[in-house]
């Protein structure tokens, strides 16, 4: 399995923007999805976005026209470009890379998002 650093985090006033990165220690190209999870004290593990080996991306409702995920098979990474943060955005971000499931994959060590209103 790959191994995963993310980047980026920090503390962000509302409506600002951030944007998170992550390195894989090997190549993607062969993993089926590279997404980005969040956990916010207190609530379960969300999964945000999603970019797929063929091209396609998703997003969870809450975050769709503000957040883009970008996968670059070239340089083993995927970024998270983060607009119009708002308070409820506030979590540590894990990106992880799945060839299957999800719970089966390679997790980052996270990056915590801080978005004070």
């Amino acid at each position: 399995q790959v191994q995963l650093v993310e980047s980026g985090g920090g503390l962000v006033q509302a409506g600002g923007s951030l944007r998170l990165s992550c390195v894989a220690s090997g190549s993607i190209v062969s993993i089926n999805a590279m997404g980005w999870f969040r956990q916010a004290p207190g609530k379960q593990r969300e999964l945000v976005a999603v970019a797929r080996s063929g091209g396609s991306t998703s997003y969870v409702d809450s975050v769709k026209g503000r957040f883009t995920v970008s996968r670059d098979n070239a340089k083993n990474t995927v970024d998270l470009q983060m607009n119009r943060l708002k308070p409820e955005d506030t979590a540590v971000y894990y990106c992880v890379a799945a060839r299957s499931t999800w719970s089966s994959g390679s997790w980052g060590q996270g990056t915590q998002v801080t978005v004070s209103s």
